[in-house]
């Protein structure tokens, strides 16, 4: 089940409309519909700040008390914002049970520096995988420490947590070490000087 943590009192909803949005948003609440497993759906509001910092993570799981008379594990389906303010507008919540299977984009987590000079360059910055519901990993780790120029780590190449299972393409790139344009050219101008200069010295101990 979720963690304590994750557990959050929700009011039933029964204004509607961009007027009455902003004044739930102006009294610290959050407008959400809980939908999902043949239910109908619920439209609610939920605590904004506490809220806000459980969405800090990826794919949150909630469980949800709607006014002490249902409760509903839920996961957050989808976040509307305002593009300027960035304040959470709307949240969609869909159901979940207890060893259901679900399918989310869990984040790439890069770790440690490549090989000296050389940059690590994240594709995608997720890895799309089947997991269960309540065991969503925050994230997948991939360690870069020393890789050297020309390594690629595409999505078949990772080591994914007991009972995920990857639904991305296997061979999607999904980061590549690589020199920096800049660096590559500075040592190629670098060498052409070098040559000039063998050059210019042959000749002139002719």
């Amino acid at each position: 089940m979720a963690d304590e943590s994750n557990k959050v009192v929700a009011e039933i909803r029964d204004s509607f409309g961009k007027g009455a949005a902003r004044k739930i948003r102006a009294a610290g609440k959050i407008p959400a519909v809980i939908y999902g497993h043949g239910t109908t759906p619920v439209h609610v509001t939920l605590p904004a700040h506490q809220v806000g910092l459980l969405l800090r993570k990826a794919n949150a799981v909630l469980d949800i008390d709607i006014e002490g008379a249902d409760k509903q594990l839920t996961l957050v389906k989808d976040v509307q914002k305002d593009p300027v303010l960035q304040i959470i507008e709307h949240l969609d919540l869909i159901v979940i049970r207890s060893g259901e299977k679900v399918e989310v984009e869990v984040p790439v987590h890069v770790l440690g520096e490549s090989f000296s000079g050389t940059i690590a360059v994240l594709d995608v910055p997720t890895l799309r995988l089947q997991v269960e519901a309540t065991h969503i990993p925050e994230n997948i780790v991939l360690d870069v420490t020393d890789a050297p120029e020309g390594t690629q780590y595409h999505a078949k190449d990772f080591t994914l947590p007991t009972g995920a299972v990857l639904a991305e393409d296997p061979d999607l790139l999904i980061l590549a070490v690589i020199v920096p344009a800049a660096a590559r050219g500075e040592e190629e101008e670098a060498a052409t000087e070098a040559a000039e200069a063998e050059v210019a010295e042959a000749e002139a101990a002719e």
